[in-house]
Formats: structure tokens, C-alpha cells, sequence
């Protein structure tokens, strides 16, 4: 059994970036999944782990590690050749950057707690979801394509290998074609998810990989 293990959620963006760091730096690991939705990071022995109540969090070298942009950075740095994080100080900005304008900026508006309570303030919730999902994925998205039109730009995010950004916006990409965003806007973005999707390491993470047997 792996000493480390990653306590995630199938469909949790944070938790599919870890998975992809996990893959591509060939880091065994054993899933436990926290059930979003039958409210178990919100249970005594999740908070445990995570005081916030979040996924993923992740037991490695002895600690319990959480945030996936922190976990993420952890791991390029004490992992050699990892290369998820560039070296070079305004290489190392743009990945952050662009990390960031996810993260930060697009992922925290859709999250479940957010959405659960827009979904309670409307008389149609379900239509009330979609069309918040729609709004802040596809505008933060285009924002996001705007900021790849960049020399700097490869064939990935930032050059010719994947970096944190890549791990970033895979994600983002599934959660924008599960709201059905409109993305004929993005095709810069959306080429360099498909590059990103046919790599085993980004495969191996998607969640309908690791749902589980029950959906």
C-alpha cells in the first residue's frame, strides 16, 4: 500500500489537478474519496485533515498537505525534473498567472457551496445553476484565452511542456463541457486541452476514470 493517498472527489477541479501532478510525476498513490455531496468534508474526521473542509488533501512525506495549487508547487520542488513550475522568475509569473485566473478567479464562483446557495435563492434552481455556470466558466475562459496570446504561448500554456497551468485548465475545460459553455471563442485554449487530454498522465485523472462504481 502507497504511503501516500489523496483524499479527493471525482468531479472536484482541485482534486483532478492533483491527480494529473500525481500521474505525471509517477507518484503512486491511493485514492479515498470524500463524497462532496453527502456532505463528508464537512465531517469530524475530514476537518481532521482539512480545517476548511476542502478536497483534495493529500498525505505525503509525513504531512497532509491541502490546497491544490500549494500541493501542486510542493511537488515540482521536491520532485526532480518535474517542471511544473518553471524555474525562471517571469516564467514561473506567467504559469502563476495563468494558474491563478482559474484558481482564484473562476473555480471559487462555481463551487459547490456557491452554487447551492445561488440554486436557494431562485424559483428554478436548476435553470438558476446553468446559467451562473455558463456566465463566470465562459467569461473567465475568454479572459483566459486573451491572456495565452502571448509569444510565450507553445504548445502548451506556457512553451512545450505542460506546467501548472495546463493542470489548471484540463479541468476547467470538463467543468466548461458539462455546463455546455459555448467555447468556439477559445481555440487556442481548447487545442491545447485536446494536447493535454491524448498525454496518459491527463487521461488517467479524468473523472469519469475515477468515479466511483455507484455513477
Amino acid at each position: 500500500m502507497s504511503d501516500t493517498v489523496l483524499f479527493d472527489y471525482w468531479r472536484s477541479s482541485a482534486s483532478y489537478r492533483v491527480r494529473i501532478a500525481l500521474n505525471i510525476l509517477a507518484i503512486p498513490y491511493r485514492a479515498v474519496p470524500v463524497d462532496l455531496l453527502a456532505g463528508e468534508h464537512k465531517q469530524a474526521e475530514h476537518l481532521a485533515r482539512n480545517p476548511q473542509g476542502l478536497v483534495p488533501a493529500l498525505a505525503i512525506d509525513g504531512q497532509m498537505l491541502t490546497q491544490s495549487l500549494a500541493i501542486i508547487e510542493y511537488l515540482s520542488e521536491t520532485r526532480s525534473n518535474a517542471g511544473l513550475v518553471p524555474s525562471d522568475p517571469l516564467a514561473r509569473q506567467r504559469v502563476r498567472a495563468l494558474s491563478y485566473a482559474i484558481a482564484v478567479d473562476i473555480h471559487p464562483v462555481c463551487n459547490l457551496g456557491v452554487v447551492f446557495h445561488v440554486m436557494r435563492q431562485s424559483q428554478d434552481p436548476d435553470a438558476a445553476r446553468s446559467a451562473w455556470m455558463r456566465k463566470f466558466i465562459g467569461e473567465g475562459l475568454e479572459a483566459f484565452e486573451r491572456m495565452l496570446d502571448s509569444p510565450h504561448t507553445g504548445e502548451f500554456c506556457n512553451g512545450d511542456r505542460p506546467t501548472m497551468a495546463d493542470l489548471c485548465l484540463v479541468p476547467q475545460i470538463y467543468n466548461a463541457r458539462r455546463w455546455n459553455v459555448d467555447l468556439s471563442a477559445c481555440k487556442r485554449l481548447t487545442a491545447i486541452a485536446e494536447r493535454c487530454e491524448a498525454i496518459p498522465a491527463f487521461a488517467a485523472a479524468h473523472p469519469d476514470r475515477n468515479a466511483p462504481a455507484s455513477n
